[in-house]
């Protein structure tokens, strides 16, 4: 995992703390979404991904004609052979890149978010299992909204990591115009893997042996539950969210190769795993507040365990 991040990083300038996130989301079998404006790099950023891990990897580009079997699948009539056959989508992959997930109907929206919830789809009344690792990243555009249709509190609970991806600094910009810049350029060499869907799952094993005291999980069960006392929210974090808290900070700890979690470890995470699962009062709204000053807020309120 290690040699992963490093070979991410080297392809994908300025986003050091998000590959790290996504690949903690990687570890913990959860699933991501990219939220940031056109042209900086979130679809690069997956198929940099796609690349590095021995897996297959579809892209699906979000349409407002887009139908639920263009996603799971559907069921022809082979007249050669007098028999009906399935064809199975996209949503088979072991990544899967949901570009635009936004600008389908929620209909085709809830099709995918039922394979990401229970890894299967059902065609023709028959059940099929997805791949493992089954790792969905959907990016969307926080800027237009004309067309789209806004994924509900209920769906985007799916989701267990929300990364928002920014501008680059002037340093990182630099070194991306260099790189388009024919002097400088090197030839474009082919991704090789250098992790395979086996190893990602040895390394999925090791979060059952990560060590978790019990300070720490008081301290999520704190976070969770002050998120649902204060009314600057009008939704707080479900038992889900703490969920995906636990596990994200136990792959973080993975990553940083410790097999024990630390309170540092939740604090890097529950910005990513928090700030879709919460709905702002309309006053905090109107005075500009967001859900990630509160998550922040709320954990310099608790103490830390020792």
């Amino acid at each position: 995992m290690e040699q992963l991040l490093q070979e991410m990083e080297k392809r994908v300038l300025g986003q050091r703390h998000n590959i790290r996130l996504l690949l903690a989301a990687l570890l913990a079998g959860g699933h991501v979404l990219l939220e940031g404006v056109p042209g900086i790099g979130k679809t690069k950023m997956v198929r940099t991904l796609a690349g590095l891990i021995g897996g297959e990897y579809k892209r699906i580009q979000f349409t407002p004609d887009m139908m639920p079997s263009d996603i799971i699948g559907h069921v022809v009539f082979n007249m050669q052979q007098n028999r009906f056959e399935t064809v199975k989508g996209p949503v088979f992959a072991n990544l899967l890149l949901a570009d635009e997930i936004n600008r389908t109907p929620p209909k085709t929206q809830a099709a995918l978010l039922e394979a990401m919830e229970e890894r299967q789809v059902t065609i023709h009344g028959l059940t099929y299992p997805l791949p493992d690792p089954f790792f969905v990243i959907a990016t969307q555009n926080p800027v237009e909204y004309e067309g789209t249709y806004v994924l509900p509190e209920a769906q985007l609970d799916r989701f267990l990591f929300k990364l928002q991806v920014g501008y680059p600094s002037h340093e990182q910009e630099t070194q991306i115009l260099r790189q388009h810049v024919p002097f400088f350029a090197e030839p474009a060499a082919a991704s090789e893997p250098v992790i395979s869907v086996e190893e990602i799952a040895r390394e999925r094993r090791k979060l059952a042996d990560v060590v978790v005291e019990d300070s720490i999980l008081e301290y999520i069960a704190t976070l969770i539950r002050k998120t649902r006392e204060t009314k600057r929210l009008l939704l707080g974090a479900s038992s889900r969210a703490g969920i995906a808290v636990l596990m994200a900070s136990k792959a973080w700890a993975v990553l940083d190769q410790r097999m024990y979690v630390t309170p540092d470890d939740v604090k890097a995470v529950a910005r990513p795993a928090l700030r879709h699962r919460l709905i702002l009062a309309p006053q905090v709204e109107l005075e500009g507040g967001t859900s990630d000053h509160i998550i922040d807020e709320t954990l310099a309120a608790i103490p830390v365990p020792r």
